[in-house]
């Protein structure tokens, strides 16, 4: 049953996942600091607003990706075959949140990444969490994306792309690297068609919660 959305002071804390509104909504307020972001995601929690008060959210159900489950179309595979794009890891975090900030997307106004969010997640990949994936064409950052590595657990916060399957040959790319390491789940938070394209789907909280309480140490 849900209860709708608390309100955060100085106290680090959240709610349970179950106390999110119908659209997911599960705190207002506190701040974007590392122990509070940290404690956010490991309890399947994330920001995301438009204004200066940080909104919680815990959705029901939840967009997932499996690593195994990526499919890769035949037209990416032949993107991939020619290599059209080098891929790396963390080579240019601030570059790439600093992209996903500024690029424009279709029916999109505005974006949640201000400069505190910026900064907070910076400070997250200073403490080894935050990590980004890059596509270079030419030697030009043409595509990538951010987000968060905790256990066995990728949270995929946003992406971009200047050039066509730029942000496709990354992720995909990062997919491969993360299941290398372990990574069994990478939470895609809400839906999009350029996702569901690659093999994620919605799963329920509670099957997501309990992934995260089996493989976040």
């Amino acid at each position: 049953m849900t209860k709708g959305p608390a309100i955060l002071t100085y106290k680090l804390w959240f709610p349970p996942g179950d106390d999110a509104d119908h659209e997911g909504l599960i705190a207002i307020g506190g701040d974007l600091g590392t122990e509070r972001l940290l404690m956010a995601y490991k309890r399947g929690i994330f920001p995301w607003f438009d204004g200066s008060i940080p909104l919680w959210w815990c959705p029901d159900p939840r967009f997932v990706l499996f690593p195994t489950e990526l499919k890769i179309s035949k037209s990416m595979h032949q993107v991939i075959r020619k290599q059209l794009f080098e891929c790396t890891c963390n080579r240019a975090f601030e570059a790439v949140i600093e992209n996903c900030k500024t690029t424009y997307r279709p029916g999109q106004q505005g974006t949640w990444i201000s400069e505190s969010v910026k900064t907070a997640y910076t400070q997250l990949h200073e403490m080894g969490y935050a990590r980004s994936y890059e596509a270079w064409h030419n030697n030009e950052l043409a595509g990538g994306l951010y987000g968060v590595k905790m256990g066995n657990i990728f949270f995929g916060e946003s992406m971009f792309s200047h050039e066509s399957n730029a942000s496709k040959t990354a992720f995909t790319w990062a997919v491969d690297q993360l299941k290398k390491e372990g990574v069994v789940l990478i939470d895609c938070q809400v839906y999009t068609q350029h996702l569901e394209s690659l093999g994620a789907h919605f799963i329920s909280r509670k099957s997501f919660l309990e992934v995260l309480e089996r493989e976040i140490d």
